[in-house]
């Protein structure tokens, strides 16, 4: 069997936070009932005039400039002749040869390893509508309110060679997009989502194979999945004789394999030619250079800051920063109780493990940052331990009370009395004259086992650090 290199370029679609649609003032809300975010403009009524909505331009400029992508001061926009079902007008006006934003690049991290994907554009366009396919009837009935939501996409060149590159290279750009705020990133709604073009060839051959194009796959799991099925699904085809064909492909999640859906177009297909209805878009430096002044600190920026500042590991850095979200939960609670190293802890422990477990956002936790920065605070003051904080935390987790609330209630405040620690300690001691033995005999776990057994006598009050030091004393005078 010949050895096979793999070729990816992603097409990546970002809906723009925009309160109105591209080219009309229709809601731009997620959820609504069907059709009613719809007006003759974003339908595409015979007669209509649009006009573009600014705020496009302007987060497109900012993804593009954020992307390393040289602006162009002189843009239009075209039609893309194409048939559509959810399209009533029947094209789609897009950018063809003169996009907004060209050759930019994203570093990604991929198991340590630091790799460049080179942007090819990056172009406004709108969407289209929701096809909704009745199982029961065959029926399939068209939802207008998604049409003519306003979109960027970027596409990239052909440089990721693996499914983990092209998962990093996808959440390198959505942790950008979301600190930039030109795209919320729900990929669970389809406002972040992409198209896999792959295609492999024999090691050293120097021409591409045939691509194909798998079509708006909205998770990181999907898009891992579907590469590698796409790439088994190719190499086996060329093993065999057989032929690739350039193809739009579908990939189902649930059983995990992607299938045909029509042969795949070339851009003459789509007949381009520019919007009659549209005057071309044409930017001063003045304007660009302002959106670039007023940039927001960037993930990478702000990671190098945090391992500066805060003296944070580089993992920990990474993970804080690459969400919004994450990073500013982080900031503001060290803020307040003012232990960085903590504070990291917390949120890429306990927290994290809980967030995935309910499937949430770290801003739609019950607990605050005010909250975990009082925890914090009882833990480093000793008012209690980092065994009962794991407790307490839980209940914070569940109900939203503030820490000291839940430690009053059920009586958790750690045990510091020396006295009364000294007497379990004795206690324990004398209960278990063979730990003794193993320890003076070198097995330092004899010593584990007797801190355990004192915990469980005061149910985890006792403080750690007291207990360690009177038990060896205990034990070094027997």
């Amino acid at each position: 069997m010949k050895e096979y290199e793999v070729i990816i370029g992603l097409e990546v679609h970002a809906e723009l936070s925009t309160n109105t649609k591209m080219y009309c003032n229709c809601s731009t809300t997620f959820g609504a009932d069907p059709n009613t975010h719809c007006c003759p403009i974003c339908t595409g009524m015979p007669g209509v005039l649009p006009v573009l909505n600014e705020r496009v331009v302007e987060y497109a400029v900012k993804a593009g400039l954020a992307t390393n992508c040289e602006i162009s001061r002189f843009s239009k926009q075209d039609r893309k002749n194409y048939f559509y079902p959810d399209l009533p007008k029947a094209f789609q006006t897009s950018q063809y040869d003169l996009p907004l934003c060209i050759g930019g690049h994203l570093d990604i991290n991929v198991n340590g390893n630091k790799k460049t994907i080179g942007i090819t554009r990056i172009h406004i366009e709108e969407d289209a509508g929701k096809l909704i396919h009745d199982a029961y009837t065959g029926d399939t009935l068209v939802d207008m309110n998604r049409c003519a939501v306003p979109l960027i996409e970027i596409v990239s060149e052909p440089d990721i060679r693996s499914a983990d590159e092209a998962v990093a290279y996808m959440q390198t750009l959505k942790s950008i997009l979301e600190y930039l705020e030109v795209c919320d990133c729900k990929m669970q709604e389809g406002s972040l989502r992409c198209d896999v073009n792959l295609s492999v060839r024999p090691v050293g051959q120097k021409e591409f194979g045939t691509r194909t194009e798998t079509k708006n796959l909205n998770s990181f799991k999907a898009i891992h999945n579907s590469i590698e099925f796409e790439i088994q699904r190719q190499i086996e085809v060329l093993e065999n004789g057989g032929k690739i064909y350039q193809e739009t492909r579908r990939f189902d999640d649930v059983k995990g394999i992607g299938y045909a859906m029509r042969t795949k177009e070339d851009a003459q297909d789509y007949r381009y030619f520019p919007e009659p209805d549209l005057a071309p878009i044409i930017l001063s430096d003045e304007y660009v250079n302002n959106i670039k002044d007023n940039l927001p600190e960037m993930p990478h920026i702000k990671k190098e800051r945090y391992i500066k500042e805060f003296e944070l590991p580089e993992y920990d850095a990474e993970i804080l920063t690459s969400s919004k979200k994450t990073a500013s939960f982080f900031e503001k609670t060290n803020s307040i109780c003012n232990n960085p190293k903590s504070v990291s802890n917390w949120i890429m422990g306990d927290f994290a493990r809980m967030l995935n477990e309910k499937e949430i956002e770290i801003d739609e936790s019950k607990v605050t940052e005010e909250n975990l920065a009082v925890l914090i605070s009882l833990i480093d003051k000793g008012t209690i331990s980092s065994k009962i904080a794991k407790q307490v935390f839980e209940e914070m987790f569940e109900t939203g009370k503030n820490a000291e609330e839940i430690v009053k209630e059920k009586g958790l405040v750690q045990m510091s009395d020396e006295g009364a620690i000294k007497e379990i300690c004795q206690k324990v001691v004398d209960a278990n004259p063979q730990s003794i033995v193993d320890y003076k005999a070198g097995k330092d776990r004899a010593i584990g086992f007797l801190v355990g057994q004192i915990m469980k006598e005061t149910k985890g009050k006792a403080n750690p650090q007291i207990v360690n030091k009177i038990l060896l004393e205990i034990i070094n005078n027997l």
